[in-house]
């Protein structure tokens, strides 16, 4: 597992955009599995997940019906069983019913955090996957990384959180760090 880190404006989340696939690199190649990364290859769909900084939702389905659709979309095995895990772990079960709209700011994250989690995948790609977490839901995402991690899954993630980056990292990589000079 793989964190990037770096100040504000250092390209963390332009790097994340490049690796899933959503933005070509300037110069170079993303290649997963041996294939070039882009999020209209079906393959690349199939394979990567991700919480970029512009999350999204189906405005007219509830959050249950929006973590059904990612799950059957992606031809998740038992995906009303997943859903209901998913839901259960990240504290949506009492929130079902709600349309993302009328979600707080946290429980969107976690809905963002869940529509991965209940599909496929072979990379997670995370930009900032604590913001707006309580202690107890960044302990929980520590936790699942470190699951997908054990789980075969290659997951690379921006964060500013140093003890998340800490607890849950084996590569490190530092952008934009500015050595000071006098």
């Amino acid at each position: 597992m793989g964190a990037v880190v770096g100040p504000n404006g250092a390209g963390k989340t332009t790097l994340l955009r490049c690796v899933a696939g959503t933005m070509r690199p300037d110069a170079g190649e993303v290649k997963l599995l041996g294939r070039p990364v882009d999020e209209t290859d079906p393959a690349t769909r199939a394979a990567v997940a991700s919480v970029l900084d512009d999350i999204d939702f189906f405005p007219d389905l509830s959050v249950v019906e929006h973590l059904e659709l990612m799950a059957y979309a992606h031809h998740t095995p038992d995906a009303e069983e997943a859903v209901e895990e998913v839901l259960a772990a990240l504290s949506l079960a009492p929130a079902r019913d709600q349309l993302p709209l009328t979600l707080s700011s946290g429980q969107r994250r976690r809905l963002a955090l869940a529509s991965c989690f209940v599909r496929p995948r072979r990379l997670l790609v995370l930009d900032e996957p604590e913001q707006r977490l309580d202690a107890p839901g960044r302990e929980w995402l520590a936790d699942r990384l470190r699951r997908e991690k054990a789980d075969g899954v290659a997951v690379l993630m921006a964060s500013h959180d140093a003890v998340l980056v800490a607890a849950t990292a084996d590569l490190r990589l530092s952008i934009g760090e500015r050595e000071a000079h006098e």
